[in-house]
């Protein structure tokens, strides 16, 4: 094995880590590779919920805000992960070496909960991979300026994967996760959801931005402007998932063309009772909003996930009211810079069916409509139906779904 040679670099999630049997073929699968010339850097999560249970922990033992205990906390997930393995693939013959992310060179600020990466300086997977070691390297997390240990967020060990890809000088970064691929929608609400097998980076950072829970946006944003493709793959299999490339196939080529909806159940919607500008307010405070319109005699808007009800009343005061059953549901394009006629026929179906839209936001790839929570699912369905699979159909890849029971379905939860 040449010591010139590019690492392969993967990230396996928490759901293919849940048990020992996991933790064993995940070695297997490495210690495969390794016999196969390739040199490994492996990042990995923390096993199954531990990280959520931990939260559980944290939430039973303090009601008090404590975000550089509570990244302390949560930090240690990983790296059992990590030496488990790195265990395991040395029980097959393979030399192995595990890492913490400060040991890795992954320096953050001090943004407790939701660090943002700085320099990394990977100079210790460089020297464990000369000696011919695989590295399982702690993922989600980092280290401060003051020796502090951070975390990235939810779903951080994609962006410490794709990180650490950029910084070894590997083109790409494979994700291995608990679904075979990206789909056109959710697998597990929308019936008929299909395969993608290759995306745009800027539209799979609209579907996770969307609330499509495969990838970290963050993650995304970083292999952009990086240059670092993404295959998202299943643990389990061998088979191709999707790739996130920078020159995709082409996907039918119209302008309006939707390639996927995306949803959250719960976003909440913000509405204030007199003239300004919010965002401009909000962003003073390190706030962000992300979608806003004026509707009537108010203006609504929403804000990034990591904002709370609470943060934005204790700016905006009385003025402000907060609707938290609500939810949203996104329409992503193939190549969209006009969304006019996309947004049209998004209203047209969402008419017909009686939905009452809140707020809509457009932005170059993709619409979004918000809804209450009770009907997001169903919304999301119907919008599957007569935009993705009505253009499979034209293009003989998928079967006609009625639409009339969804629509119904709709209707009964209005």
């Amino acid at each position: 094995m040449s010591s010139n040679q590019t690492p392969t670099v993967w990230k396996f999630g928490g759901a293919s880590l849940a048990d020992q049997g996991q933790l064993r073929a995940v070695a297997k699968r490495i210690a495969d590779a390794y016999r196969g010339g390739r040199r490994m850097v492996v990042v990995l999560s923390a096993m199954g919920k531990w990280t959520d249970e931990l939260l559980s922990l944290a939430r039973g033992v303090s009601s008090i805000s404590q975000p550089r205990e509570l990244d302390t906390l949560l930090s240690v997930g990983e790296p059992v992960s990590c030496a488990l393995v790195a265990m395991a693939v040395t029980e097959l013959g393979v030399p192995a070496v595990s890492l913490t992310g400060s040991q890795a060179g992954m320096h953050t600020d001090r943004r407790y909960g939701d660090a943002r990466l700085g320099a990394i300086r990977p100079q210790r997977i460089i020297t464990e991979l000369a000696a011919g070691k695989v590295v399982l390297v702690a993922g989600f997390q980092g280290t401060a300026a003051n020796g502090d240990t951070t975390t990235l967020g939810r779903g951080g060990s994609d962006l410490s994967a794709v990180a650490l890809a950029a910084a070894l000088g590997a083109p790409e970064c494979e994700i291995f996760t608990d679904v075979p691929a990206v789909f056109t929608a959710d697998p597990h609400v929308v019936r008929g959801s299909r395969r993608i097998g290759t995306l745009r980076h800027e539209q799979m950072l609209e579907m996770a931005d969307a609330g499509a829970r495969v990838l970290q946006s963050r993650s995304v944003e970083l292999a952009l402007s990086q240059g670092v493709d993404i295959h998202v793959r299943s643990s389990f299999t061998d088979e191709d998932g999707t790739w996130v490339r920078r020159s995709p196939e082409k996907h039918g080529g119209a302008g309006d063309a939707v390639i996927a909806v995306a949803h959250r159940d719960r976003e909440p919607l913000y509405a204030l009772s007199e003239a300004g500008n919010p965002a401009a307010t909000l962003a003073q405070h390190g706030l962000t909003v992300v979608g806003m319109a004026p509707v009537g005699n108010e203006i609504r808007f929403t804000t990034a996930q990591d904002v709370t009800p609470g943060a934005v009343v204790s700016v905006l005061g009385e003025k402000v009211t907060v609707r938290n059953e609500m939810g949203s549901v996104s329409v992503v394009g193939a190549a969209v810079t006009d969304t006019s006629r996309m947004l049209s026929r998004i209203l047209t179906t969402l008419g017909a069916a009686g939905v009452k839209i809140e707020l809509v936001t457009t932005r170059p790839w993709r619409v979004t409509v918000h809804v209450e929570t009770k009907v997001v699912a169903d919304v999301a369905r119907l919008l599957h139906e007569e935009l993705v699979l009505a253009r499979a159909v034209t293009q003989g890849l998928a079967p006609r779904v009625p639409s009339a029971p969804v629509a119904a379905a709709v209707r009964g939860n209005r």
